[in-house]
């Protein structure tokens, strides 16, 4: 089996990593950064991000693995504690392989010619550069509403627990096959209105976003954020692809969230 590491870049993961190298590589397995079958990610959730985009390419081949060394991840199962035991997993063990959804993005340009497709993992987010975002939002081929407002976030469900969370988005379990839009501080009065509440859109709905003026726009695409000019449309839906993780013990979702955003409830 072929492996790589990455950490979040602090002390802590930069020891963790190396340890776990050394550990695996005791074992017989290859150190392969180029084509790995497991990415493990040490840090965060954000570490977890990077690896994805790192290998986004090859999410039918990869799986990750998370191992946090700060503030409960999403994305992480094993703590720093556990290292040992996960480097026996990994070598010893057959893992289960779990596939959550994931966001395809593709930004249109008047042009017609050129068009950017984007995956992401967590959220998409879109903003005007100046002043008030004005988009015609279409669904499944027909036209929904005009939002006027600060932006819009387009959401996975492992991601509904990130931005789209703040922004008072469902959570939705990760299994579950569909995209969320949220709205980002709309306008609504006697003029304008918009449906206010976020919208939860099954994997065969899509999403196109049409601007209604000539603006550049401000696109993110997990932590990476993107100038667009010229734009036609913003279409967003759940991929054809997947992202894959290894699973070597339960992750019980909801004991997660629970244990992140409500804390321990026993008196």
């Amino acid at each position: 089996m072929k492996f790589a590491i990455s950490s979040k870049g602090d002390p802590i993961s930069n020891s963790i990593m190396q340890k776990m190298k050394t550990y695996l590589l005791d074992f017989q397995l290859e150190y392969d950064e180029e084509c790995p079958d497991i990415v493990i990610s040490v840090g965060g959730d954000g570490t977890l991000l990077y690896a994805f985009h790192r290998y986004k390419s090859r999410l039918d081949k990869t799986a990750f693995i998370g191992v946090h060394t700060g503030h409960l991840g999403f994305y992480a199962d094993w703590v720093p504690e556990e290292i040992e035991k996960l480097v026996i997993a990994i070598a010893k063990t057959p893992y289960q392989v779990v596939e959550y959804p994931i966001l395809e993005v593709i930004v249109r340009h008047n042009d017609g010619g050129r068009e950017a497709r984007y995956l992401a993992l967590n959220e998409c987010t879109v903003k005007s550069i100046e002043g008030t975002l004005v988009m015609n939002v279409e669904i499944k081929g027909q036209m929904f509403e005009t939002f006027r407002g600060d932006g819009l976030c387009i959401s996975t469900p492992s991601g509904s627990t990130a931005y789209n969370k703040a922004l008072g988005g469902a959570i939705l379990h990760p299994s579950l096959r569909a995209i969320q839009l949220a709205e980002m501080a709309s306008i609504n009065n006697r003029v304008f209105r918009t449906i206010g509440s976020p919208l939860i859109l099954p994997e065969h709905h899509t999403c196109m976003l049409k601007p209604v003026n000539d603006v550049d726009f401000q696109v993110t695409i997990d932590h990476l954020t993107l100038l667009h000019k010229d734009v036609k449309s913003i279409q967003c839906r759940v991929a054809h692809e997947n992202v894959r993780f290894a699973r070597f013990k339960p992750f019980p979702f909801w004991n997660r969230v629970r244990d992140s955003f409500v804390g321990n409830t026993e008196r």
